[in-house]
């Protein structure tokens, strides 16, 4: 059962994984070195814990207490309870969600066990806004993707931004980090993916012309936000796609074209 505390101190030594979480660098060097993301929410800290996520601590304001009492009472973890106005001196914004946990991470599959069972594969390369990563895990786990692969300068998945954009999802979809890149993606097709490149390319075959749903294995390349794919990852695919655009429309933001695309890639024919 966890134990509930009173912190009055911002500088409680206990609060340490709470401090600074509105400094991006800090979090992003800390947050993985020490083991620990954070959980925002109510519905986000349930599903870290129902993905077997150990948690590490809780902080709540005080009327969150009744709410997460089935938390806390299976969580043999400390439960602080604080002042809203002392939560955001430590985390450094309004806590609008009232509740956080630290949890602890677990260690990464291996991309070769991943591909081992994996039909359905999204692959990001250098999507550093953690905006879209949160976004296309969460049509990924909404749409039927079976893993997750991210290039070495992917952001993480696990930062508080990506957890809270995807609900939760980022816990619903295995995800791995190849050991090289792009040479890591000549593994995917020894795997016996085809490697599709979205891009909005003009010499790309559309989606719907493409037919990715009636390949066995499929790998859908996508790129970050304005850049795209780079020219090494464009090189090592299999065939460009795009999705065809109306009204003088270029390209999508690079979440939504994920959703339009994992449509294409589980059950057919997009709908744009």
């Amino acid at each position: 059962m966890g134990e509930l505390i009173t912190v009055e101190d911002p500088d409680d030594p206990r609060l340490h994984d709470y401090t600074g979480l509105t400094d991006v660098e800090l979090r992003r060097r800390r947050e993985p070195a020490e083991g620990l993301f954070i959980a925002e929410g109510e519905k986000v800290i349930r599903r870290a814990g129902e993905a077997g996520y150990a948690m590490r601590s809780m902080l709540l304001s005080a009327k969150w207490v009744d709410t997460m009492r089935d938390v806390i009472d299976e969580a043999p973890a400390p439960v602080y309870v604080v002042d809203p106005a002392l939560a955001e001196q430590v985390t450094g914004y309004h806590v609008h969600r009232g509740a956080l946990a630290s949890m602890q991470r677990k260690p990464l599959p291996t991309a070769a066990d991943l591909l081992r069972t994996a039909r359905r594969v999204a692959v990001m390369e250098s999507v550093n806004d953690h905006t879209n990563i949160g976004a296309i895990f969460r049509s990924a786990a909404a749409l039927g993707m079976d893993a997750v692969l991210l290039s070495p300068d992917c952001a993480d998945p696990l930062y508080r931004r990506s957890v809270k954009v995807s609900m939760g999802a980022v816990f619903s979809v295995p995800y791995a980090r190849p050991d090289t890149w792009p040479g890591g993606l000549e593994a995917v097709r020894e795997a016996g993916f085809t490697l599709l490149a979205l891009t909005p390319d003009e010499r790309a075959k559309a989606l719907d012309e493409a037919a990715p749903h009636r390949m066995d294995r499929v790998a859908l390349m996508l790129g970050a936000e304005g850049d795209g794919l780079s020219r090494r990852a464009l090189a090592a695919a299999d065939e460009w796609v795009r999705i065809p655009m109306s009204h003088g429309v270029d390209s999508l933001n690079v979440g939504a074209a994920a959703a339009v695309a994992f449509y294409a890639v589980v059950t057919g024919r997009p709908e744009v």
